[in-house]
C-alpha cells in the first residue's frame, strides 16, 4: 500500500516538473516571436523614415540633375518612382519578419506537452 502512495507522489512530482518545464519553454518561444515582431516594426519604421526623408532630398537633388536632360515633370516622376520602390522593398521585408512571428502560439511547447501527455497515457 505504501509503495503505491510513494509512486503516486513521484508521478505527481514529475508531472508538475514537466508542466513547469513546458511553461518555461512557452515563455522562451514567446520572447523569440516578440523579438521577430520588434524587428518587423523596426523595419517598417525604417521604411516610413526613408520615405519621409527621401521625398525632400531626392526631389530636390535628383530632379534638379535630371532636369538638365529631361523636362522637370519627368525628372520628378522618375525620382518619385525610385523612392516608392525603396519603400516597397522595406515594407516587404517588414511583412516577411512579421510572418516569422505568427502565429503567436508557442508551437514547440504545445508539441512537447502533447508528447508528455502521450507518454503518460502509454505508461498508465
Amino acid at each position: 500500500m505504501f509503495g503505491f502512495v510513494a509512486r503516486t507522489k513521484s508521478v505527481k512530482q514529475r508531472t508538475l516538473s514537466l508542466v513547469r518545464l513546458n511553461l518555461e519553454l512557452a515563455k522562451l518561444e514567446a520572447k523569440k516571436k516578440a523579438m521577430a515582431l520588434g524587428v518587423a516594426a523596426g523595419l517598417a519604421l525604417l521604411a516610413v523614415v526613408l520615405v519621409v526623408y527621401a521625398i525632400g532630398f531626392a526631389f530636390a537633388a535628383a530632379a534638379a540633375g535630371i532636369s538638365e536632360a529631361l523636362p522637370l515633370w519627368l525628372s520628378l516622376l522618375i525620382v518619385a518612382g525610385l523612392i516608392l520602390l525603396l519603400a516597397a522593398i522595406a515594407g516587404l521585408l517588414a511583412v516577411r519578419f512579421a510572418k516569422k512571428a505568427s502565429p503567436p502560439k508557442p508551437a514547440q511547447a504545445i508539441e512537447e506537452a502533447e508528447r508528455t501527455v502521450e507518454a503518460l497515457r502509454s505508461h498508465v
